[in-house]
């Protein structure tokens, strides 16, 4: 195989590869870890060995030949049957290699004993069949019947599952006949007489409702429940059928397929049957009801009839009281009229002074006496604003005169301009030759730089 040769161990200019028995023994483990993955070997279990770090090995074997087999605590924990030497067993697992010594090995993942192994690996695929076919759809199971009118019970006739489930049909609804299918539940012939049952009774129409009933037992023992053709009959009855068949904790494909799966066969007779007593108690109940009700709604319809007869009056009181109505709503529309009256002439008045305030004669010497009012404030107002302005510009004049340039001229002090009008301050800011102009208090003199004297101190020469 090409796939085989580990090129990173292969000599520099030599064409074979080498490896070291490592390399050899990891490669070998790795070829037979996927070729062989996860696979089942039944065989006899020998030479167990469980050391202290709980780790299991033992040897699986045969007539002709051997496997060494490991079982990590993880795995082994998990096995629920007790196991010894020379049991018939069956592993699952994945072939690998122990590199260390080189040993050819089973690593185990699920280890039970061999008969057991077989029946539960039927159960499983022909759980899957069905449930892949739909069998086991809730839409397609039947409704039981809430008062069954006949029971029909497929088992043994000398079991005891058929003593319980009519002991409990007799002591919740002993009125309901019962008919008893008989047909053995285990061993040969409990197929088809399973089968055989189910068709007399569905053929005779006389129930409808089948119970399918067993005690407990071993996996074998209720291993017709988990034949398919028992399945397959129990499918096609068009009678409702209840299983109960072993204890609470045994599941057969006969509980999947059945319209309903009863624990135990006293619990499917009761799930079909109902309580005598408590029929009774509830019937009792609703007769007290009916009868509290009944007592209510007579002596309610009573005391209504008497209120009725209190309020009916002779005729002629009514027109009487009619009458009197009438006098009232007379004396009342006359006042109404009144009172509309009066409030459209005080309206009227009201407009009528409103007319005369708004007439054009009135409105015009309000008007002329408001305008004099305004011209006495237009003239007051002009004065006290042109007294306060002459006094701002007075003000503002003296402050002017303060600050002005001229005021510190006439003291002998001068402002030199370049040509462009900039005002010198320093020596820097001209150079020897520039033409200056000097403003003085009484004009001003056009001059050159013919020198510049700078103090170090930055104070001012003495003139020369």
């Amino acid at each position: 195989m090409t796939d085989f040769v580990d090129q990173s161990s292969a000599l520099a200019g030599n064409d074979k590869a080498v490896f070291t028995v490592s390399q050899l023994n990891r490669r070998a483990r790795q070829l037979l870890e996927t070729h062989l993955s996860l696979i089942w070997v039944e065989g006899e279990l020998s030479n167990l060995a469980r050391p202290s770090s709980g780790h299991w090995y033992f040897t699986l074997k045969d007539d002709d030949a051997q496997i060494r087999c490991a079982m990590f605590r993880n795995r082994n924990q998990r096995v629920k049957h007790p196991l010894k030497a020379g049991d018939q067993v069956l592993a699952r697992g994945r072939v690998s290699l122990y590199e260390n010594r080189g040993d050819y090995q089973l690593i185990v993942e699920h280890l039970e004993p061999a008969g057991l192994g077989v029946l539960q690996r039927r159960f499983e695929l022909l759980k899957a069949k069905l449930l892949e076919e739909g069998l086991f759809d809730e839409d397609r199971k039947l409704d039981l019947p809430r008062f069954p009118r006949h029971i029909g019970v497929i088992t043994s006739p000398t079991g005891a599952a058929v003593k319980d489930v009519l002991h409990v049909l007799k002591r919740r609804f002993p009125a309901v006949p019962v008919t008893i299918y008989p047909s053995p539940v285990q061993g040969e012939g409990a197929i088809s007489g399973i089968q055989q049952a189910l068709e007399l009774a569905n053929s005779r129409d006389e129930c409808d409702v089948l119970l399918l009933v067993r005690g407990g037992g071993s996996l074998e023992d209720l291993w017709a429940f988990n034949e398919e053709a028992v399945a397959r009959a129990v499918a096609a009855s068009t009678i409702p059928v209840v299983c109960g068949v072993g204890h609470e904790t045994d599941t057969t494909i006969v509980d999947f397929v059945a319209d309903l799966r009863a624990p135990t066969p006293s619990a499917a007779a009761e799930l079909v049957s109902p309580n005598a007593s408590e029929l009774y108690a509830a019937l009792q109940s609703y007769q007290d009801w009916f009868s509290r009700h009944a007592g209510n709604q007579v002596a309610a319809a009573a005391q209504a009839l008497e209120n009725l007869r209190r309020r009916l009056r002779h005729p002629r009181e009514i027109l009487e009281k009619q009458g009197q109505h009438l006098d009232h709503l007379e004396v009342r529309l006359f006042r109404a009229v009144q009172l509309q009256l009066h409030g459209k002439h005080l309206a009227l008045d009201r407009m009528h002074n409103r007319l005369n305030a708004q007439a054009p004669a009135a409105k015009l010497g309000q008007l002329q006496q408001h305008f004099g009012h305004l011209t006495e404030q237009l003239s007051t107002a002009m004065k006290h604003l042109l007294a306060r302005k002459r006094e701002e510009l007075g003000s503002s004049a003296k402050l002017l005169q303060a600050v002005s340039p001229l005021n510190t001229l006439e003291r002998g002090y001068a402002i030199a301009q370049t040509e462009s009008g900039q005002v010198i301050t320093h020596t820097d800011d001209t150079e020897v030759g520039q033409e200056i102009a000097i403003t003085l208090v009484d004009g001003s003199l056009d001059c050159e730089v013919i020198a510049k004297n700078t103090r170090p101190d930055g104070q001012m020469d003495t003139p020369k």
